[in-house]
C-alpha cells in the first residue's frame, strides 16, 4: 500500500503575519531563518503579495522588491509564492493590461515561482490578462477560487468553476477560504466533487477564526486535497492558520507523509517565538486577533471585517450599533448579488452596512465604490442585482456588460512620466502605479536625502 502523501505551504511570512500583525515584519525579522525554511520540506514559502508591498512601503520604509530578491537570494530548494488579486493586482482598482502584465514579469524576474491569483467575484474575465502573462513569463499559474457560502454557492458552482480554471489554464486551483467559514462536511464535499472533475492539483487555505479550521483541513485532505496552508505555530491561530507543526504531528500519525522534517520545524518557531513576543510588547500584535469568533460561521464576515467594524463603530461612539450592522451585512451582500466577502468587497459591503444603520434609512447615503460596483465596474456579480436595488444606488444609468479592464487605456507610459524624477527602475514605476503616495514618499527619500525635510523661512535683520 503506498503511503499518503499531503504537502504544506507555509504562510508565516505573508498571510500569517498579515493576519495577525498587519504585516509590519521587516526583512530584518525574516533574513536570518530562511535558509532552516528552506531545508524544512516544505511545498513553497508564500512571501509576498496581499499587503506585504504596501506595508513595506507605507510602514517600513522598504522596497518590496529588494525585500523579494533577498529572499530569493537564501532560498534555494523551495518554491516562492505570492498572492495577486488579478486585475487589481495588490490594489484596491482594476488596471490596464499593460500594467498587469509588467507587474507579473517582474515578479517573475525578481523571483518568484508561484503565483496565486484570484478575483474577488470569481469572475474569470478579471484574470484572463494574469493568467496568460503567468503562463508567458514562466511561472506556476494557481488560480484561487474565492469561496463564500449563500443559496447560489453550491458545491456544484464551485465545481464547475474549478473545471472553467482548468480550461483557462490553472496548473493548480486552491480553494481560498478567507473568512474560516469552510466548514468539515462542505471540505469533504467540495474537494471531492473538484478532484473528480479536474487533473491538477488543489490546495486548500483557510483561516482559524471560526474554530474549525483543524477539522476542516483534516477532512480536506481525506478528501484528496494536495497541500494545505499553515503557519508556524508563533504565527498560527485566531485570524491567522492553524499551525504548520501540530498539523504535521497529526497528519503524520495519521499515516501521510508530510515531506517535512520537524526538527526544523522547532528551530523555526523557536526563532519566530522572540518575534511574536516583540509584537505583544508593542502592542501590535493584539489579543483580539487571537479570539475565536463564531459569529463569522453566522454572519459570513471575515475576522478581520469584524474587528475594523467595531473599532469604526467604536471611534464614532456608536460601540452599541455593533450587532446592528452585523445583521445588516448579510441583508447588503443579498441585495448586491451575493459577492464573496473578500478585499476590496469585504469593506465595501462592510461599510454599506454601517451606513445604513448608522443614517437609519437603507441606501440614503451611498459610498462610490459601491456605485461602482453596480454600474459592473468591478465585474459581474454572482446573482444579477435586482432593479429596485440597481435604480436606489444608481438611478437609471447602464449597466457594463464586458470585461472592466477593456475600459482601460494602457497606463505604463503615464506612471513612468509622473514618478520619472524618482524612478530608476521598471520596478519603481510599478510601485508607483499601485501606490502612487507611499511609493513617491520611499523613492524620493530615497533619491533625495533633503526630500521630507521642512522648508525654513529664515528671516535676517539687517540693522545698521
Amino acid at each position: 500500500m503506498t503511503e499518503k502523501s499531503i504537502r504544506f505551504t507555509e504562510t508565516v511570512l505573508r498571510d500569517g503575519q498579515q493576519s495577525l500583525i498587519a504585516t509590519r515584519m521587516p526583512t530584518s525579522d525574516i533574513l536570518p531563518i530562511l535558509e532552516t525554511m528552506d531545508q524544512a520540506g516544505y511545498h513553497a514559502l508564500e512571501v509576498w503579495g496581499g499587503a506585504t508591498f504596501d506595508s513595506s512601503l507605507r510602514y517600513l520604509n522598504e522596497d518590496p522588491w529588494e525585500r523579494l530578491r533577498s529572499i530569493r537570494k537564501r532560498v534555494k530548494n523551495t518554491k516562492l509564492q505570492m498572492l495577486l488579486r488579478g486585475q487589481n493586482l495588490l490594489g484596491y482598482k482594476n488596471y490596464a493590461d499593460d500594467v498587469v502584465e509588467t507587474f507579473i514579469q517582474k515578479s517573475i524576474e525578481n523571483g518568484i515561482d508561484i503565483i496565486r491569483v484570484f478575483d474577488a467575484l470569481n469572475d474569470l474575465r478579471n484574470l484572463e490578462t494574469s493568467v496568460k502573462a503567468i503562463k508567458k513569463y514562466g511561472a506556476h499559474c494557481q488560480i484561487a477560487i474565492s469561496y463564500t457560502t449563500s443559496k447560489v454557492h453550491t458545491v456544484e458552482y464551485f465545481t464547475q468553476l474549478a473545471k472553467d480554471m482548468e480550461t483557462l489554464g490553472a496548473d493548480s486551483i486552491c480553494i481560498k477560504d478567507m473568512a474560516g467559514v469552510l466548514t468539515p462536511e462542505t471540505a469533504f464535499e467540495l474537494v471531492t466533487a473538484i478532484k473528480a472533475a479536474t487533473s491538477v492539483p488543489l490546495e486548500v487555505h483557510t483561516h482559524a477564526t471560526s474554530g474549525i479550521s483543524e477539522m476542516t483541513y483534516l477532512k480536506a485532505v481525506e478528501a484528496g486535497a494536495d497541500i494545505i496552508d499553515t503557519a508556524i505555530s508563533p504565527f498560527s491561530g485566531g485570524t491567522s492558520q492553524p499551525a504548520t507543526e501540530s498539523m504535521a504531528i497529526a497528519l503524520q500519525g495519521l499515516g501521510y507523509d508530510t515531506h517535512l522534517d520537524l526538527e526544523k520545524l522547532s528551530e523555526i518557531a523557536d526563532y519566530f517565538a522572540p518575534i511574536r513576543d516583540k509584537f505583544r510588547a508593542e502592542g501590535i500584535y493584539q489579543a483580539k486577533v487571537q479570539d475565536t469568533e463564531p459569529k463569522t460561521l453566522f454572519y459570513q464576515v471575515p475576522g478581520g471585517m469584524l474587528s475594523n467594524l467595531l473599532s469604526q463603530l467604536t471611534e464614532q461612539g456608536l460601540a452599541s450599533k455593533y450587532d446592528a450592522v452585523l445583521q445588516e451585512v448579510p441583508k447588503v451582500r443579498e441585495d448586491l448579488g451575493y459577492p464573496p466577502l473578500v478585499t476590496p468587497l469585504s469593506q465595501m459591503v462592510g461599510t454599506q452596512a454601517l451606513m445604513n444603520v448608522i443614517s437609519g434609512e437603507r441606501y440614503k447615503m451611498i459610498p462610490n465604490e459601491i456605485k461602482d460596483y453596480v454600474r459592473g465596474l468591478y465585474g459581474k456579480a454572482p446573482v444579477p442585482i435586482s432593479k429596485e436595488i440597481k435604480e436606489k444606488i444608481i438611478g437609471d444609468e447602464p449597466q457594463i456588460e464586458g470585461r472592466p479592464a477593456d475600459l482601460i487605456a494602457p497606463q505604463m507610459d503615464e506612471f513612468a512620466k509622473e514618478i520619472s524624477q524618482y524612478a530608476k527602475s521598471t520596478e519603481d514605476v510599478l510601485s508607483y502605479a499601485l501606490f502612487p503616495q507611499q511609493a513617491k514618499d520611499f523613492l524620493g527619500r530615497r533619491e533625495d536625502k533633503f526630500y521630507d525635510v521642512p522648508v525654513q523661512n529664515v528671516s535676517v535683520s539687517l540693522d545698521m
